[in-house]
């Protein structure tokens, strides 16, 4: 498996740094952390794609799962990626309208602490 996962906490957000491929192997290891994350109480993630190099449609079920399930316990989660092969998935598939899609980890961070402030996402 080609995948690595890291995190830290920023203030009230989390990041999940992934790393590799994602793909129908390592996809339920994603899934798995990101839910480890969640069942904490940590709702406000922020999902950095930066060095994934490869996202297949089990990776995407899997960042869209836990996007309805970060919502429906009322926070939020955002996506920082600029490589242009996995920044394409999400287009062709729509799904750059239902990600907040980041270039850098900075801008996404900002972007929660901007919600978490006006109170969007809470």
């Amino acid at each position: 498996m080609d995948l690595s996962i890291t995190r830290a906490d920023h203030g009230d957000q989390t990041v999940v740094h992934l790393g590799g491929e994602i793909d129908v192997y390592t996809a339920p290891l994603v899934r798995e952390k990101l839910d480890e994350q969640i069942q904490a109480g940590r709702i406000q993630l922020v999902v950095d794609l930066t060095d994934v190099t490869f996202l297949d449609s089990t990776g995407l079920g899997v960042l869209v799962g836990r996007l309805k399930l970060t919502r429906t316990r009322g926070g939020s989660m955002r996506l920082v990626g600029t490589d242009d092969r996995v920044l394409k998935v999400f287009s062709i598939t729509g799904l750059d309208k239902v990600f907040e899609i980041h270039p850098d980890l900075e801008r996404a961070l900002a972007a929660g602490e901007d919600a978490s402030q006006t109170g969007a996402g809470s």
